[in-house]
C-alpha cells in the first residue's frame, strides 16, 4: 500500500496537470482562433501560426501564474522578471516546435488542421515539462 503522503503528492500533481490542461485549452482557443482567422485572410500559415501562438503565450502566463502554479510564482522584482523570462523561453520552445510542425505539413501538402493538432500535443507536453520542472519549481 502506498504511503498517504505519496498518494497526496500524486493527487496534487494530478490536479495541477488538470489545471494546466484547462489553462492550455484557454490559451489554445486564442491561438487557434487567431491562426485560422489569419489563414482565412490569406496570411501564410507559418506566420499565422507564430502570431496565434504568441497571443496564446500571454493568455497562458495569466492562467498558469494565477491558477496552476500560483505556489511557485516568484515574488515581485528580479525573481519575478526572471521567471517571466523563463516562461517566455519555454513558450518560444513550444512556438518553434509548433511552427516547424505546421510548416513541414504545409510543405508536404498535408491538412493544416491535422498538423495543428499534432503540434498542440507536442507543444503541450514540452511546455508542461519545462514549466513544471524549471519555470515554477
Amino acid at each position: 500500500m502506498a504511503h498517504p503522503l505519496a498518494m497526496l503528492a500524486q493527487r496534487a500533481g494530478d490536479i495541477r496537470f488538470l489545471r494546466y490542461l484547462g489553462a492550455s485549452v484557454g490559451a489554445l482557443a486564442v491561438d487557434a482562433a487567431v491562426m485560422f482567422a489569419l489563414i482565412g485572410g490569406e496570411v501564410m500559415a507559418p506566420l499565422a501560426t507564430a502570431l496565434g501562438y504568441s497571443l496564446g503565450i500571454a493568455v497562458h502566463w495569466l492562467l498558469s501564474s494565477r491558477l496552476v502554479f500560483r505556489e511557485g510564482v516568484a515574488a515581485t522584482g528580479r525573481a519575478r522578471t526572471a521567471q517571466k523570462a523563463s516562461f517566455v523561453v519555454s513558450a518560444v520552445a513550444g512556438l518553434v516546435l509548433t511552427t516547424l510542425i505546421v510548416s513541414a505539413a504545409q510543405m508536404a501538402g498535408l491538412d493544416l488542421r491535422i498538423a495543428k493538432i499534432a503540434a498542440i500535443g507536442a507543444s503541450f507536453l514540452l511546455t508542461y515539462a519545462l514549466r513544471a520542472h524549471i519555470v515554477f519549481r
